[in-house]
């Protein structure tokens, strides 16, 4: 895996890697993932010692929304690429004892055939994950836990008491935009639950 560039967002703990591929007259190769190459690497973070225990993938129609989505018994992070069509992820900390709790940041993520290089989101357990397509997309992500049924919760991407200060604001633009004009969601994901709600729950402390 040629890694090429690891950066931080505007909440540290969430990385972009992007790692370079091979082109010629046929195409391109890449090797988008080798374990060795996150071993002992400083800048990225908790993905050093990250164990993958399940992948999945998800394809989504132009105008979707989803999460915002965690885990926890067992804990859950994410190490997310689009591998066509166009994505922005979304991540929200909701860690209690965070210098960023309560933020959310959005990342632009759109597959691009001709690039030399692709990207990957870490996402770490203590955050809220999901996204929104501008167009129809096919996404896979790796989890450091199984799912586990019971141990999961979300906060609507609609609740008001998000704090988006630290978003990009031409795609938090975008993702008004999309809200405005009826966006694919589902029941679960549109009746989530405000910050508010989820810092009466419990299991919240399991965040810290």
């Amino acid at each position: 895996m040629k890694i090429i560039e690891v950066k931080s967002l505007a909440i540290p703990d969430v990385k972009v890697i992007r790692y370079g591929r091979f082109g010629d007259h046929r195409g391109f190769f890449g090797e988008h993932f080798r374990k060795s190459d996150f071993e002992g690497r400083e800048d990225i973070g908790d993905l050093r010692n990250a164990e993958f225990s399940q992948c999945n993938e998800s394809w989504s129609k132009a105008g979707t929304v989803r999460g915002l989505h965690f885990q926890w018994n067992p804990y859950m992070g994410k190490l997310v690429r689009t591998l066509w069509g166009h994505m922005v992820d979304i991540v929200l900390d909701i860690r209690k004892n965070s210098p960023t709790f309560r933020k959310a940041v959005c990342y632009d993520m759109p597959a691009l055939k001709g690039a030399d290089f692709g990207e990957w989101i870490w996402v770490p357990a203590g955050f809220a994950h999901g996204n929104y397509y501008p167009d129809e997309s096919h996404i896979e992500y790796f989890c450091t836990g199984q799912y586990s049924p019971g141990c999961e919760a979300g906060i609507s991407p609609l609740a008001g008491d998000i704090d988006w200060s630290l978003c990009d604001l031409e795609l938090k633009q975008e993702f008004d935009a999309m809200l405005d004009n009826a966006p694919l969601m589902t029941d679960k994901d549109i009746n989530g639950l405000t910050l508010a709600s989820w810092l009466e729950n419990p299991n919240s402390e399991k965040f810290l």
